[in-house]
């Protein structure tokens, strides 16, 4: 997995969290300074540990999947891509209900809930032949931080407006990398 490809699925496995923060920055009157780095700390180090955890699993077992990994790749990117454009395209708001709250029970809850397609992903990524684990990981962190960050203040500033078409861009994303996997292994494209 060459750079490119990193960056544009660690920016698409941002997408969830990003939205998350949007969500926030509605919901809190005044955004402070620490209230960025909280949840580019929480998001951020979720999205970074859960492909961390799936790379050790998919690792473990990939003697059972090498035969099928091109697959598994493909239909995992393909489920949370699929799962991320029907939030996106979907009329239901999920900040109906207000919450300010930055404390580190919901802190958790909600990095956990936006990183659990991180951890599928990092077991695609115990499978793909050459992506560097701890760049990978970095990566995803550092541009989870970033973009949880900016989500927070866009929300705050802006409201919804941006939610749904992150998770529509993020689904689109994850579902290409999916698909070009799949078609690389078939021997219909080479990059």
């Amino acid at each position: 997995m060459g750079l490119i490809e990193l960056l544009i699925t660690a920016i698409g496995l941002s997408m969830d969290a990003f939205a998350v923060a949007v969500c926030k920055g509605l919901s809190t009157e005044k955004v402070k300074g620490k209230h960025f780095l909280w949840i580019g700390l929480w998001f951020g180090g979720f999205q970074a540990l859960m492909p961390t955890i799936g790379y050790l699993l998919g690792s473990t077992f990939e003697s059972y999947i090498t035969p099928i990994d091109h697959w598994v790749a493909f239909i995992l990117l393909g489920l949370i891509g699929a799962n991320m454009l029907k939030e996106g395209l979907s009329k239901d708001c999920d900040c109906e209900k207000p919450n300010d709250s930055f404390s580190v029970k919901t802190m958790f809850v909600m990095a956990l809930a936006t990183s659990i397609d991180a951890l599928a992903v990092g077991i695609t990524f115990a499978l793909l032949p050459d992506v560097n684990i701890v760049t990978a990981v970095s990566s995803i962190g550092v541009i989870t931080f970033a973009l949880s960050a900016v989500g927070l203040k866009i929300g705050n500033v802006f409201g919804m407006k941006y939610k749904s078409k992150a998770e529509i861009a993020g689904g689109v994303i994850l579902i290409l990398m999916g698909t070009k996997i799949l078609l690389e292994h078939l021997g219909v494209i080479s990059f």
